[in-house]
């Protein structure tokens, strides 16, 4: 994603899984937004595998189609209200088709989803999934079904998820839900409620798990993951009131950092998203401790301005921000960054937009993923604050974070060139079927020619010879 610098909303991604041989039901699955909803889109098909559903690719096979939703940006709403507008004549063709939605728009419309989408027969919020059996139940009785029910305690730990047309390679797993920053822009605490933990077990057994089916790489998962805090799996805030023989076995972000390194020694690690305000130097210590975890970290600044800082609820600093960067660089001299940049937030002057500029010059990313500010209902911002800068000066504010990131993203591709860099191969590169493509420790894609005996979940050795904006360009040795 590194050469695409407005990241807008992924578009639907459909996935397939093996079918079991007794399920009679097609279920067609797509997802949209973050990581998160990937994920949970795995946890979702795995609950209704059980159900007698298998996966399709084509939605005029399916007898239940789900969308898993964003409401991170108005665009990713739209997206999906032209999505189900696209259902209208197979609806028509088949009558008894479900037709749902998932996540956090699911939780943030609620009921005025059924009234607003008159193809929808079935809205599931984040923490009910497991509700699905009983909602489809009620849908196939005629009727309306909704479940938006936030949990202060489901975590679906239990669940093994499906890994749906991913590489076989790499793969996501959740170690937090939620999120308790209430950042003034942001619809997530909203839409996926409070914060909470995952048991530490059960997350090493899934990574051993995803080791021993042949993956080489996990992403640890969450909203926050530097907040992550787990003593018996009650929720962060009530740690003050743990007995001292909880505290003794609390277990912190990097405490669990450790142990998966450990868990699973010749596998790849790497974490998202961070919050600069919870992140700790001795996660840093962790990530030089152990060869195996990515000197990768995705660190949302979203404004280089104290004031629009303040007024965005970061409960950090630029000063705060830029010395746990200098930190991080001191312990794990390789580090690379990438940010979260919103442009055009309430009040943002030209001076508040010099400073995040400056900011990108100091920190120098590899890549970011920047966007014009857009109002969300619900959220602080939209209840107490005026979005009143222009939507012309938020375009060339934003044109101008994006022509400076490329600026930076070349020369951070420059200094990994004429090095040899450990690749892990992923699969076959977009633009030509001769070469294979991967990354590196700092997260940059890297393409090469394929030679005999090589296969994707290889780990090999790139001389990199030269770079793209985004891309290095290497040959094996």
């Amino acid at each position: 994603m590194q050469e695409k610098y407005i990241d807008e909303t992924k578009q639907g991604e459909a996935f397939a899984i093996a079918e079991k041989p007794q399920n009679t039901k097609k279920l067609f699955l797509e997802s949209y937004g973050c990581q998160m909803n990937f994920s949970d889109s795995e946890i979702v098909a795995s609950i209704l595998n059980e159900q007698g559903y298998n996966t399709t690719l084509k939605q005029e096979e399916a007898d239940l189609i789900l969308l898993n939703t964003c409401s991170i940006r108005e665009k990713a709403e739209q997206t999906v209200r032209m999505r189900l507008s696209q259902f209208k004549n197979l609806k028509k063709e088949k009558p008894n088709l479900t037709v749902g939605v998932l996540g956090c728009m699911a939780e943030r419309l609620k009921t005025k989803f059924l009234e607003e989408e008159h193809l929808v027969d079935l809205v599931v919020g984040p923490d009910a999934y497991r509700d699905l059996p009983n909602l489809l139940k009620e849908t196939d009785g005629g009727r309306d079904a909704i479940n938006v029910i936030l949990s202060k305690e489901e975590t679906y730990a239990d669940i093994n998820p499906v890994r749906l047309g991913g590489n076989g390679v790499t793969a996501f797993v959740t170690i937090t839900r939620g999120c308790d920053n209430m950042c003034t822009f942001c619809v997530v605490p909203f839409t996926r409620g409070r914060e909470r933990s995952r048991d530490p077990h059960s997350i090493i057994e899934e990574c051993k798990d995803l080791w021993n089916q042949g993956y080489k790489e996990v992403t640890l998962l969450g909203q926050n993951v530097d907040s992550y805090l787990w003593y018996g799996g009650g929720p962060k805030k009530d740690f003050a009131k743990a007995s001292e023989m909880q505290k003794l076995t609390a277990v912190r972000f990097s405490q669990l950092l450790d142990m998966v390194a450990v868990a699973v020694p010749h596998m790849r690690i790497r974490f998202s998203t961070s919050n600069p305000h919870d992140m700790t130097t001795d996660v840093f210590e962790i990530m030089a401790k152990h060869s195996n975890i990515c000197k990768y970290v995705h660190l949302p600044v979203q404004s280089g301005s104290d004031r629009m800082l303040e007024k965005m609820n970061r409960q950090h600093t630029r000063a705060e921000y830029l010395n746990l960067i200098h930190s991080a660089r001191k312990i794990v001299p390789d580090i690379a960054f990438s940010q979260d940049m919103i442009i055009g937030f309430c009040g943002e002057t030209e001076e508040d937009h010099r400073l995040t500029l400056s900011l990108m010059k100091e920190v120098e990313y590899d890549y970011g993923y920047m966007f014009a500010y857009s109002e969300r209902p619900g959220t602080p911002a939209h209840k107490k604050m005026e979005d009143d800068v222009p939507e012309d000066v938020k375009k060339r504010r934003l044109a101008e974070v994006i022509a400076l990131q490329g600026e930076l993203s070349r020369h951070r591709m420059a200094s990994y060139v004429g090095k040899t860099h450990e690749i892990l191969i992923e699969g076959i590169s977009k633009k030509n079927e001769n070469q294979w493509k991967g990354r590196n420790s700092q997260n940059a894609v890297c393409v090469f020619d394929k030679k005999e005996g090589q296969k994707p979940g290889d780990f090999v050795n790139v001389y990199v010879h030269g770079n793209t904006q985004g891309t290095l360009l290497g040959e094996v040795i």
